[in-house]
């Protein structure tokens, strides 16, 4: 029966409205709500004999009915949580739709427009629960900000001042913290695992340059995963030479080891080549984590490897890179001095193997005496592994070796101590990518604006500045000239020793140039600077700081000075050029 106290013209309207399925009618009634200033809610529902279709469906006012009585009668003290405020007022208002058996139109069947509380003004009916929606664009929006960590309130308030009022954006921040759970659930219901694969599927969608492997069991369980990006790719190409990374980052709910690939770029920034996971760390897996990242990067192998003490880690190293240099991270040497020697002399004697320069036979004759006057006889002990390790780690055996000035893993400790940020134990796979993903974004704006101040400036040099000094000012970074200065300066404590002629294998000129400085006229150096043509084009020192550090030294900068050359050679020029 319906009610016909409402407004007579507007009542006959909507009795003879017609839908085509029930969602049909709800929409109406919603909107005629919206207008009128109350919301809805899905009430009594009737079924066909089959159970299959619903052929009656209730609309009421969200008012309707009453709390009940067993949620009114509790007593206090039995209560957990503070009682909610009271919503059900007993409102009549309803809007009941069947389906016509013959036409399968749904027809209006009873309509009551009669309430018993005060409807809400224009203005903010719009906030009422059956009215409030978030859009698909608005939920893209509000999946990426999430993502780049911006909280929910903010989140809130950019969605109010793009829509122009918090009344037209269509929903509250409620909703917005109930959508991202919602979210979260449903990215990771499937299995953290199956996410992330997704979401590494849909990046290589959409950046034709990204890079991703990864390996699983017979039960379909994440094994190993390793990734890169265009730019990460890009980035090794160009500073590849040296490659950092361990494994003793775990902050993720699995406890699996997390190893970034970092390097070194033209600022003497860490730059990221790419990231793996793997589940145990052995040799089989840091070997298929280093063939991936290889096939990754076109086969090209770095020139030397910077690693923690792993020695699963190191055999994987010896099969896949074999010709690279590998060193043991000092910072983690370091570490182990405190937590393995507790003797005061013996650390500080161990501690000078990190950085005695003298040669190799001289190195083994000090490590033997140390050994022998520790009784140091156990092939258990500490002492004697790191001495088994000594070619790793001792400076007799890495001098001459490219590793551009770096001793340890600070460049992914570093990164490591950024990830952690924000991180916890029981963070999943998923969302500890996207933060990786926040992180590296971050390190490249700070690259850009790098390159743009490099761009437009130099980096100041004295009036009477050497033509060669304002040359490395102008070809090298501002951070990498620093470093050049350090031997700019020293080119006045160098002498000339003698000068050699010869020819180079080429039948190009060849003069050797021998320099010591002024305060160890004892230790020289060799200077061999191919000349073509009466002019120099290849140089090269017996110290072998470019090779190593890849910035010239002030033993080649002094010849250079000394032959009147206004420009540094096209050899000189390290990864940190312009």
């Amino acid at each position: 029966m319906a009610d016909m106290s409402g407004d007579c013209k507007e009542y006959h309207e909507i009795v003879i409205k017609t839908f085509v399925n029930e969602e049909d009618g709800f929409n109406f009634y919603n909107s005629y709500a919206l207008e009128k200033g109350f919301s809805v809610r899905r009430s009594y529902v009737e079924w066909d004999e089959a159970n299959k279709e619903i052929i009656l469906r209730k609309f009421v006012c969200s008012r309707e009915g009453y709390r009940e009585e067993k949620h009114m009668k509790r007593k206090r003290g039995d209560m957990k949580r503070r009682p909610r405020n009271i919503t059900r007022v007993g409102c009549k208002a309803k809007l009941v739709i069947a389906r016509a058996e013959e036409t399968g139109q749904w027809f209006v069947k009873d309509f009551i427009d009669v309430h018993t509380h005060k409807l809400a003004p224009g203005d903010i009916a719009c906030l009422l629960r059956s009215h409030r929606r978030i859009s698909a664009e608005q939920k893209a929006d509000i999946i990426e900000m999430e993502t780049a960590g911006i909280r929910k309130h903010k989140i809130m308030d950019v969605l109010r001042m793009q829509c122009g009022g918090f009344d037209k954006v269509g929903c509250t921040t409620r909703d917005i913290y109930n959508f991202c759970h919602q979210y979260k659930q449903e990215t990771v219901a499937d299995g953290d695992a199956q996410t992330v694969i997704r979401h590494m599927m849909a990046r290589e969608e959409r950046d034709p340059g990204f890079f991703f492997r990864y390996l699983v069991d017979k039960d379909d369980h994440l094994k190993g995963l390793l990734w890169c990006d265009s730019q990460s790719r890009l980035d090794y190409k160009a500073f590849g030479d040296v490659v950092v990374f361990d494994s003793t980052y775990r902050t993720n709910k699995y406890n699996l080891p997390f190893v970034p690939f970092v390097g070194l770029n033209h600022h003497r920034s860490t730059v990221i080549f790419g990231c793996g996971i793997i589940s145990h760390e052995t040799t089989e897996a840091y070997e298929w984590m280093l063939e991936v990242f290889s096939e990754a990067m076109s086969q090209k192998h770095p020139i030397s490897v910077i690693t923690d003490g792993d020695l699963a880690m190191q055999r994987a190293i010896r099969v896949i890179w074999p010709d690279s240099n590998h060193r043991l991270c000092v910072w983690h040497i370091q570490q182990n001095i405190v937590r393995h020697l507790s003797d005061d002399k013996v650390k500080e004697e161990f501690r000078s193997f990190i950085y005695d320069s003298s040669s190799i036979a001289e190195h083994e004759s000090k490590w033997l005496d140390f050994l022998e006057r520790n009784k140091v006889t156990s092939e258990e002990s500490w002492l004697h592994q790191m001495y088994q390790m000594r070619k790793l780690w001792c400076a007799p055996y890495l001098a001459g070796r490219c590793f551009l000035g770096l001793s340890s893993n600070q460049r992914s400790e570093s990164l490591n101590s950024v990830l952690h940020t924000h991180l916890s134990s029981q963070m999943t796979l998923f969302k500890m990518l996207e933060h990786y993903e926040r992180c590296l974004s971050t390190r490249r704006l700070n690259e850009t604006v790098l390159n743009i101040v490099s761009l437009q400036s130099v980096p100041y040099t004295e009036p009477d500045a050497s033509s060669l000094e304002v040359h490395a000012a102008m070809v090298f970074t501002s951070s990498v000239f620093k470093l050049v200065r350090y031997s700019l300066d020293a080119v006045s404590k160098c002498f000339m020793s003698n000068i050699l002629d010869g020819s180079d294998l080429d039948g190009s000129d060849l003069v050797t140039f021998v320099v010591a400085k002024k305060d160890r006229r004892e230790k020289k150096f060799e200077v061999r600077c191919v000349e073509k043509e009466g002019s120099p084009y290849r140089i090269s020192c017996s110290c072998r700081k470019l090779e190593c550090v890849g910035t010239p030294c002030s033993h080649i900068l002094y010849v250079l000075g000394t032959t009147k050359a206004k420009e540094l050679l096209g050899a000189v020029f390290p990864p940190g050029g312009r």
